[in-house]
């Protein structure tokens, strides 16, 4: 289906530009792979790392917080059945609010690796706009959509170095 639609988009794009009458047509045509980009973006390294911290912090918390539900679980075989119902009561509040904060957190998470990976891309479609407006590029591609594209129309490593000119690691703020 991806495929297809992938296809469908290149054809309509392509066949655009053929249509296009010669005074409007593109003077400079250059194409950027954008996972490449992405990758090698310092930015992205950096919010990588400060990402899987919090994500380590959270399985250690969850560890925590299993280890607890799975105490009060190994207690309640050794009570009376009296005492059985009050910890019962007891541990299924303490599984419904691990199962609250642990919704809570990997939806936390997920957003705010969302909102990085929104702000990255801002980055990047920024330094394509900023270097092919300073070079006379009419059209730049992302590569994923082309069917056929010569290497000297490839922008990528010129983005690059962009990006990673503009960004400061958080070490050097």
């Amino acid at each position: 289906m991806k495929r297809t639609l992938g296809v469908f988009i290149s054809v309509l794009v392509l066949g655009a530009i053929l249509f296009i009458p010669k005074g409007y047509a593109a003077d400079k045509i250059g194409y950027v792979n954008l996972g490449r980009i992405f990758d090698e973006y310092n930015k992205t390294k950096d919010q990588d790392k400060i990402l899987e911290k919090k994500q380590k912090d959270f399985e250690n918390e969850r560890v925590v917080k299993v280890n607890e539900i799975k105490a009060l679980q190994d207690k309640l075989g050794l009570l009376d059945e009296k005492q059985k119902a009050a910890k019962k009561t007891e541990l299924e509040e303490k599984m419904k609010v691990f199962q609250e904060y642990e919704g809570k957190k990997i939806e936390g998470l997920r957003k705010e690796r969302d909102d990085i990976l929104k702000e990255i891309l801002k980055d990047i479609e920024k330094a394509v706009r900023q270097y092919a407006e300073a070079q006379g590029y009419t059209i730049v591609f992302n590569d994923k959509v082309l069917v056929y594209q010569a290497k000297d129309g490839d922008l990528t490593d010129k983005v690059v170095e962009i990006v990673n000119k503009n960004h400061q690691s958080p070490a050097t703020k």
